[in-house]
């Protein structure tokens, strides 16, 4: 027989009575749990998986903290709080690579807000960008694999070529933007998702582009003259808009905007550098011509490849 330090109880087990708990005494906790009961212990599962509520119905919340920023100093009206909330508004414009939307970014009491155009880079179900071979010349990436994915058009490699677009044109318009040339400021980029600021009226209405536009002769002459100055600009600094036309240049309050710029050309990294400025001078030079004004437009493109230190 085992020893112990205490005295066996002789009461046979299975009549040993267990001491009672305070939950004996409460029906809705002894035994099986009641209809209510497994009710209520849902609810609160449910209630614990909930996602919080983003204040006055809008869409999420500010994605500023996990986002690049654009240069600095940032503008005045740029919300940077981590409390602000963003608001779908709708499509401005829709293509083949990308798609812009109109939101609205606000202090949840309504004190401070400004609207953005979000440019989201279409991924893997977009086939193939709009003539990225040549764009993307002196800008491959490190490694042999992702090279090979985006020659091949794989899902993962066009997932990097939209990437590699916007990681592109927010560079473009940071380095713009410090410069002087006339784009939007880049508020953000979340991997494809570009942040940008809106150009418009403040109900929402966007800028007119060029195209759209029938300006009289002496209007006509400032907006040439405008675009001449920023294709300067881009020449001074070895660039090229790559893709230039009326329909990526918009008008606000008499003033150009370049948009659509993740084609920018580096016009002495890629060896079709002077094909494209040249390009985009007698592009936009057409425009003008066919509305009545003068241009020379072989002679822009000289004095601009000498600008670039390309002639």
């Amino acid at each position: 027989m085992r020893q112990h330090d205490f005295a066996e109880d002789p009461t046979p087990r299975s009549r040993r009575r267990r001491p009672r708990s305070d939950d004996e005494f409460n029906p809705i906790r002894s035994g099986r749990l009641t209809q209510d009961e497994r009710e209520r212990l849902a609810r609160l599962r449910e209630d614990s998986y909930a996602e919080p509520e983003i204040p006055g119905g809008a869409d999420r919340y500010s994605t500023w903290d996990s986002a690049e920023h654009g240069p600095r100093p940032h503008p005045a009206w740029v919300i940077t709080e981590l409390a602000a909330v963003d608001t779908e508004l709708g499509v401005l414009k829709t293509g083949k690579e990308a798609e812009v939307h109109l939101l609205r970014r606000g202090l949840p009491d309504g004190s401070r807000e400004c609207l953005l155009a979000a440019k989201r880079y279409r991924l893997s179900e977009h086939r193939q960008f709009h003539r990225d071979s040549g764009y993307l010349e002196g800008r491959r990436m490190r490694r042999s694999r992702e090279n090979r994915a985006m020659a091949q058009r794989t899902s993962f490699g066009r997932n990097l070529i939209a990437e590699q677009w916007a990681v592109a044109e927010f560079a473009a318009l940071s380095r713009l933007w410090t410069i002087g040339v006339p784009v939007p400021y880049p508020v953000q980029r979340d991997g494809t998702e570009l942040l940008l600021e809106f150009i418009g009226e403040p109900d929402g209405t966007a800028a007119p582009r060029l195209a759209q536009l029938r300006p009289e002769p002496e209007e006509l002459r400032e907006l040439w003259f405008q675009t001449v100055g920023a294709l300067d600009v881009l020449a001074s600094e070895g660039l090229a808009h790559g893709d230039l036309s009326a329909y990526n240049i918009l008008v606000h309050d008499g003033r150009i905007v370049l948009i659509d710029l993740p084609q920018v050309v580096d016009v002495v990294a890629n060896p079709r550098g002077a094909e494209y400025l040249t390009r985009d001078v007698h592009n936009i030079s057409a425009w003008f011509a066919a509305r009545g004004l003068q241009v020379g437009a072989d002679d822009l493109a000289r004095d601009l490849l000498e600008r670039a230190g390309l002639a």
